[in-house]
């Protein structure tokens, strides 16, 4: 990559979605892209683990799948200028391919762009072929065949506390475990889960360090959605048909309104996303491929009141972005002093002793004062923290629980926040967060079944 010095985000008209290659030998993705005809990137993505028996991947789905992978993954790239145009190359897309895909370049780049002085909705146009949403692209993409995937059940795994409660609903269908890039907790947790891990390795183009020295744009990307779509190819390389995700309803809860739009630091989990790749993979892909969030129905407070109950995890999870840093120890976990702490050890708060979430988290956050104002932020439409945290009535709620508990309720946050907790929510929304939505159960009945079993508390 040719990297013009100084680099000026503005002196760009478009990103360029080039050619993509998948080499079956060595199992590897390479993507390209370019802006305009200046700075070009390469990526590789490698799906390490050996396949178990299966032919190489082929077809009109496995190319369609690579296709949407393709152009997601560009918002790695397409974000260090962020000019207006994506431009696909040599491929025919229909309308609501490309409407899907302006859905990731707009709502799925809010974050990055409020964080960059932006404007909201982002003015970005997904065309194919030079081809704009106005025009005519080509004809539709064929209806996908049936059966052309094995059936099997993955479940992406992260780290954190959702990923084990829905492992552990659904071990009894004989699981496959989904890690891209996994940091050696996962490796971790999925050896004591004693199911099988599939690792794939992503690797962003060596130049973006130097990139984002000379002047490039930086911010979140629609991580999820990429790891998604890094999970459908690999269903074509690993054969399975069934893409379970550890995705709460919380996640689709707003962080910030910015005149009257909103920006959603989790919008790749949220259940619009969901709802939209699902049918697209459906509909261009695979009309077998099942695609969600086993754990859709249920609030964070509810996962964490099963977690609670799953303590052989609870020495090994982590949600804290300390330990995924590129710098990170083998032994760095939890740093205590930042929203996914404070959120983690509020949801967990209620359902576990006190002596026992200290021990988790190397501390009791509940008697430092200096965090009253980092779990006030967790409950406020203002400075709700752009971080995986769950609804700002999820948080009051928790600490109302807390404020009827002895062994918590004087405790220095509980006391200084209890009253505006209280406040803001009552029994009955405690409750309300502690039952399931049926209506946005997983599309796999066995998988449904097997998550409410569990968080039910009937085993």
């Amino acid at each position: 990559m040719s990297t013009p010095l100084p680099f000026e985000p503005g002196s760009f008209r478009s990103l360029r979605v080039m050619g993509r290659h998948y080499d079956a030998a060595e199992r590897t993705i390479t993507l390209q892209y370019a802006l305009d005809e200046q700075v070009e990137f390469t990526e590789r993505i490698t799906f390490e683990s050996l396949p178990d028996g299966m032919p190489a991947p082929s077809g009109p789905g496995f190319e369609r799948a690579l296709l949407h992978l393709h152009i997601a993954a560009g918002t790695s790239y397409y974000k260090t200028a962020a000019p207006d145009l994506v431009i696909v190359e040599d491929a025919m897309l229909s309308a609501g391919e490309l409407e899907f895909h302006r859905h990731l370049y707009d709502e799925g780049l809010r974050e990055f762009a409020v964080t960059n002085g932006m404007v909201v909705p982002r003015p970005v146009v997904v065309t194919a072929d030079g081809v704009d949403l106005a025009g005519a692209v080509g004809p539709p993409t064929p209806t996908p065949p049936s059966g052309n995937l094995p059936s099997g059940l993955v479940v992406p795994i992260g780290g954190g506390k959702d990923s084990m409660v829905l492992i552990e609903s659904v071990r009894h269908l004989g699981p496959r475990l989904f890690a891209v890039n996994p940091h050696p907790l996962v490796i971790d947790l999925a050896a004591q889960a004693g199911l099988d891990l599939i690792v794939v390795r992503r690797r962003l183009d060596p130049g973006l360090a130097a990139l984002h020295e000379a002047g490039a744009l930086n911010g979140h990307v629609p991580i999820t959605a990429i790891v998604s779509l890094i999970a459908v190819v690999g269903g074509f390389v690993y054969g399975y048909d069934t893409i379970a995700m550890a995705v709460e309803r919380s996640a689709s809860e707003e962080t910030i309104s910015v005149g009257g739009v909103p920006v959603n630091h989790q919008y790749s989990k949220s259940r619009d996303l969901e709802l939209l790749l699902a049918d697209l993979m459906r509909s261009t892909v695979s009309a077998d491929l099942t695609y969600g969030s086993g754990l859709r129905p249920y609030s964070e407070l509810a996962i964490s009141r099963a977690f609670a109950r799953l303590t052989k995890y609870h020495g090994t999870f982590c949600s804290c972005n300390t330990a995924f840093r590129q710098d990170a120890g083998p032994g760095d976990r939890w740093c205590g002093n930042c929203p996914k702490c404070r959120f983690v050890a509020l949801m967990l708060a209620p359902f576990l002793g006190r002596d026992a979430l200290t021990a988790i988290l190397g501390r009791d956050l509940f008697a430092d004062r200096d965090q009253i104002p980092g779990f006030a932020a967790l409950m406020s439409d203002e400075d709700k923290p752009f971080e995986c945290v769950g609804e700002r009535r999820e948080s009051a709620a928790a600490l109302r629980m807390l404020s009827g508990m002895e062994q918590w309720r004087d405790a220095a946050v509980v006391a200084a926040l209890s009253a505006t907790a209280t406040s803001l929510v009552t029994d009955e929304d405690v409750a309300d967060l502690l039952t399931p939505q049926i209506d946005l159960a997983y599309g796999d009945a066995a998988v449904a079944s097997a998550v409410d079993v569990l968080l039910s508390g009937v085993r």
